[in-house]
């Protein structure tokens, strides 16, 4: 099997979950979060660069969405543990429920014949977008500079993603039934 530059991406966005982890529990949270981040870039570049060099492979489209719940499900995770609070955890139940939910409609959709018509919606990107920056300020969880209030910032954005992540699910089903029907 010949792996192409777009699934080397995805890859090694696969293998900063645990240096993630670890950097998290050693408590060095610019470096957890900064490592966080640099996984949300590899997954933007890894799509660049499958579209623009036609590079898009079933592997890396298998792999890509698995990579990106699972770095997701793990920040998930350590800010759950961290925090104790059942807002937070609240908000990764409902992202990562959605995210199981539309997992399975994706494969069900497939199976009818219908894969196409869940596809990647609008609000689904600011959704992502919205994730990733609350779950690199909730990894850093300290202030920037003394003054820049980052684990506000990373709370407000949570209840963004969170919201965004709620509507998204509800328009996905929409669009999956209306197409089954």
């Amino acid at each position: 099997m010949n792996i192409n530059l777009p699934t080397w991406l995805t890859l090694l966005r696969i293998a900063m979950i645990p240096l993630m982890v670890v950097l998290h529990y050693l408590d060095y949270p610019l470096a957890a979060s900064t490592t966080f981040g640099l996984a949300g870039v590899t997954d933007w570049a890894d799509g660049y660069y499958a579209r623009k060099l036609n590079l898009e492979s079933r592997l890396g489209a298998f792999l890509d969405p698995v990579a990106d719940k699972l770095m997701v499900v793990v920040a998930l995770m350590l800010i759950v543990e961290r925090e104790g609070n059942i807002w937070i955890t609240l908000a990764a139940i409902a992202i990562i429920g959605r995210e199981v939910i539309i997992s399975a409609l994706r494969e069900w959709m497939a199976e009818v014949g219908q894969r196409g018509k869940v596809a990647v919606a609008f609000i689904g990107k600011l959704k992502t977008t919205a994730q990733i920056f609350a779950l690199i300020f909730l990894l850093y969880n300290q202030n920037l500079f003394t003054v820049i209030p980052i684990r506000e910032m990373g709370l407000i954005l949570l209840a963004v993603a969170t919201a965004l992540t709620l509507i998204s699910m509800v328009q996905y089903l929409m669009s999956a039934f209306r197409q089954t029907e």
